[in-house]
């Protein structure tokens, strides 16, 4: 299955600079923290930098930190061995794991 690449309109002089700023990044190794409000495209922007970098042939892992409840938060990024916890039936890896090579988009963090 072939993805559709992220697509990116805008023209405006300050929009062409926060491109600028997001291929100078996508070209290093390097976190990149990208703030805003909720609905502002954060998700978006970090799919277009991961698709512009090294890490472009590997997953971009998208995570929504708000929906998952707090006692499965480490459960969720990191996974378990079956039979870790009272129904830990199979073994999970885990969505950093999912990630390896890629991108992992932490989301709502706050």
């Amino acid at each position: 299955m072939t993805r559709a690449r992220v697509r990116i309109i805008g023209g405006g002089e300050f929009h062409r600079r926060i491109l600028d700023e997001l291929a100078s990044a996508a070209r290093t190794d390097v976190e990149v923290l990208l703030l805003g409000p909720s609905g502002v495209g954060k998700e978006l922007y970090a799919r277009w930098i991961h698709e512009q970098s090294a890490r472009a042939s590997c997953p971009f892992v998208p995570v929504n930190c708000g929906a998952i409840p707090i006692d499965l938060f480490e459960n969720e990024l990191f996974g378990h061995v079956g039979g870790a916890f009272t129904g830990a039936r199979p073994s999970s890896e885990g969505l950093v794991t999912e990630a390896e090579g890629g991108t992992l988009f932490l989301d709502e963090i706050g």
